[in-house]
């Protein structure tokens, strides 16, 4: 019997880019920190693009808030007892913004694409052959209905799907590729459609009349209700963090969704405006280039997790609001045991002593950081001090995001801090960081026995087998310091009151659907 899953910028500048050009009637206007790279659903993404993308595109599945995998464009999905077909049946009358009716044949032509290496998918490793969750045959019995079947289960496959850093796989019009096959807009199924896109200044979306409504309840994470209650969205790109706060207490923008945790309690205390929180898996880390001359040593990458008091950095960072958490594992997650609450050992003359037996005889350790993300920015300077205290001659390399993001990607640093979007099983977020660096060399942590172990917590389904996996993974972590974990992501956004229903979520990125503006 099958089992089923159912259903930087001057005042004037920014100015412009919230009020430039024809807006709707009632348009939601969002800061968003930094433009977008792409409209390309998970092609030469980031979150402030994926952010825009989602309105726009959807996919088979989503994630709702609870963390859980739940059905979108699908009815239902049925999973065969060897768990390697998956059974999709796609939803009725569900329009493109071109006005054609979504087919099963449109979901194979997506995934051709997906699949293309020419697309460059940032998520075509997964499904590919070699990837965990290997796709090696897609048909469409009928209009309605897609079959997936893997080369060995994989617990994972439907979560993998969902992930918002692959677009969600969302399935776009043929339309949204120009004559020459190159992509152009997307044109999707979701509640809002593209508009306008002036690079630097602003992204505008509009209303999708014809938006078909999975559920009228209540939203749920990235599926649920999703009507668009106003006639359009802005994005309006507002690089400067004083430059935001002053247009949403102007009224210049009605959302800013990643305030400092410093002017939290100021917007709580305005009449005109609101804060909503919320936690998230996303994690935020000091990467270390394990390849480095200095760093492949592991004993000054213990040296740097015993300098760092990364309890007393998270507090000051986020002003009490959030924890430390030295595990890859969210403390939310039902995954995290008394083992993963085991974390670094603060210890500033063992690292000292350490140091001296590896040889340091204080060499530069360039900290690259961007004032894009500013948590991630916080950390970095709080922990440069605690390195410097301990005898590490660290020095901080403040870089545009692009330029950060650039060298993550090419393995091209010492040590950075960063931050990484939720993701919502562990495996998943262990996969993001987790690989052969001669292969992709953004991993940070390369260890072919620790690969062994995540793969074995992507087959397996049970919940024990999987806590024993990761408590093991959890220890190697701490023994061997590819990288410093800090703590899990924690968003605050700031609206006007004016703003109905808008509100934070673990995936921390905005969401303009079910929100309306009061008069």
């Amino acid at each position: 019997m099958n089992r089923s899953l159912t259903l930087a910028a001057s005042t004037a500048a920014i100015a412009l880019a919230v009020a430039a050009g024809p807006a709707a009637a009632e348009t939601l206007k969002i800061a968003l920190n930094a433009d977008i790279r792409s409209l390309d659903p998970g092609v030469n993404r980031d979150s402030n693009s994926d952010a825009v993308v989602l309105h726009v595109v959807e996919g088979l599945v989503a994630y709702g808030e609870d963390a859980s995998v739940k059905p979108l464009l699908a009815s239902s999905v049925a999973v065969s007892d060897d768990d390697l077909t998956y059974t999709f049946t796609l939803r009725d009358g569900v329009k493109f913004h071109s006005g054609n009716v979504m087919t099963s044949a449109d979901v194979l032509w997506n995934w051709d694409r997906y699949m293309n290496e020419a697309t460059k998918w940032r998520c075509r490793a997964d499904f590919a052959d070699g990837g965990a969750a290997h796709v090696v045959a897609v048909s469409a019995p009928d209009e309605q209905t897609v079959v997936f079947k893997l080369e060995k289960p994989n617990a994972l496959f439907l979560a993998t799907l969902a992930r918002t850093d692959c677009g969600m796989a969302g399935i776009l019009d043929k339309s949204s590729l120009n004559p020459d096959g190159s992509f152009n807009i997307p044109v999707g199924t979701g509640p809002f459609r593209y508009k306008e896109w002036r690079k630097g200044e602003f992204i505008d979306l509009e209303a999708f009349a014809d938006y078909a409504a999975l559920s009228a309840d209540k939203r749920d994470g990235y599926t649920g209700a999703k009507r668009p209650l106003v006639d359009g969205v802005r994005f309006a790109v507002v690089p400067d963090r004083s430059t935001a706060k002053a247009a949403l207490l102007k009224g210049d923008v009605d959302v800013v969704p990643d305030v400092p945790y410093a002017d939290v309690e100021e917007y709580k205390q305005n009449a005109s405006t609101a804060v909503s929180l919320a936690s998230n898996p996303g994690i935020i880390a000091i990467l270390l280039q394990t390849r480095d001359p200095l760093l492949k040593d592991v004993r000054i990458r213990k040296a740097i997790s015993m300098a760092l008091d990364t309890k007393t950095m998270i507090e000051g960072i986020t002003l009490g609001l959030g924890k430390a958490n030295n595990s890859l594992v969210p403390a939310s997650s039902q995954y995290y045991s008394e083992v993963q609450a085991k974390g670094y050992t603060y210890d500033l003359e063992a690292a000292k002593t350490l140091l001296k037996e590896a040889g340091y005889n204080g060499q530069p350790i360039k900290l690259i950081a961007n004032t894009r993300y500013s948590n991630s920015y916080d950390a970095a300077i709080v922990a440069q001090a605690m390195l410097q205290q301990a005898g590490i001659n660290a020095e901080l390399e403040v870089l545009e995001w692009a330029a950060q993001l650039d060298r993550y990607q090419s393995g091209n640093y010492t040590a950075m801090a960063f931050p990484y979007s939720a993701r919502f099983d562990p495996a998943l977020t262990m996969d993001s960081v987790m690989g052969s660096k001669d292969k992709e060399p953004r991993k940070v942590w390369d260890d072919p026995e620790a690969q062994a172990m995540l793969a074995d917590a992507v087959r397996y389904s049970d919940p024990a087998k999987r806590q024993e996996l990761f408590d093991k993974l959890h220890a190697r972590f701490l023994e061997t310091v590819p990288f410093i974990m800090l703590y899990n992501g924690l968003e605050a956004s700031a609206s006007q009151k004016h703003v109905q229903n808008y509100a934070a979520s673990i995936f921390s990125m905005p969401r303009a659907w079910e929100v309306t503006i009061a008069e």
